[in-house]
Formats: structure tokens, C-alpha cells, sequence
């Protein structure tokens, strides 16, 4: 059983996208704090009335969030 849920986190165009591994959920914010709700609300979404052992989780787990970013200017 998984205690987390891991989200990568990264910047398209316009928007930081946020895509779980472990359950199907893909969201996306113009900033890092409303791409961080609103993962927080899709996961949720996704799980209200689930049994989180149905997708190997324990009840009530975290999100671990990695952020992927480009380095700017030249090292």
C-alpha cells in the first residue's frame, strides 16, 4: 500500500500541468499555488466515495509533488 500519492508538476506554455502516477488525474493552474489547489481538489474529486485500497492507497494519503523547472540563463 502506497502512503503517497506522487504528482510531477510542470510548465507548458502558459501553465504549470500536474499529473499523478498513481491514479488518473491531470490539472492545471497559470500559477504553482492554483495548480497546487487544484491538484489538492482533482485528487480529491477522484477519490470521493472510493476505496483507496482499490487503487493501493492507504486511507487518506499524501501528495508528494515534484517540480520539474528549466534553468535560466547560461552556467
Amino acid at each position: 500500500m502506497h502512503h503517497s500519492i506522487k504528482a510531477f508538476i510542470h510548465k507548458d506554455d502558459k501553465y504549470y500541468v500536474a499529473e499523478c502516477h498513481e491514479i488518473a488525474v491531470v490539472t492545471q493552474g497559470k500559477t504553482l499555488d492554483e495548480t497546487i489547489a487544484n491538484l489538492k481538489e482533482a485528487v480529491a474529486l477522484h477519490l470521493e466515495g472510493e476505496d483507496p485500497a482499490d487503487f493501493d492507497l492507504v486511507p487518506h494519503p499524501s501528495l508528494l509533488v515534484t517540480l520539474e523547472l528549466e534553468p535560466t540563463g547560461v552556467v
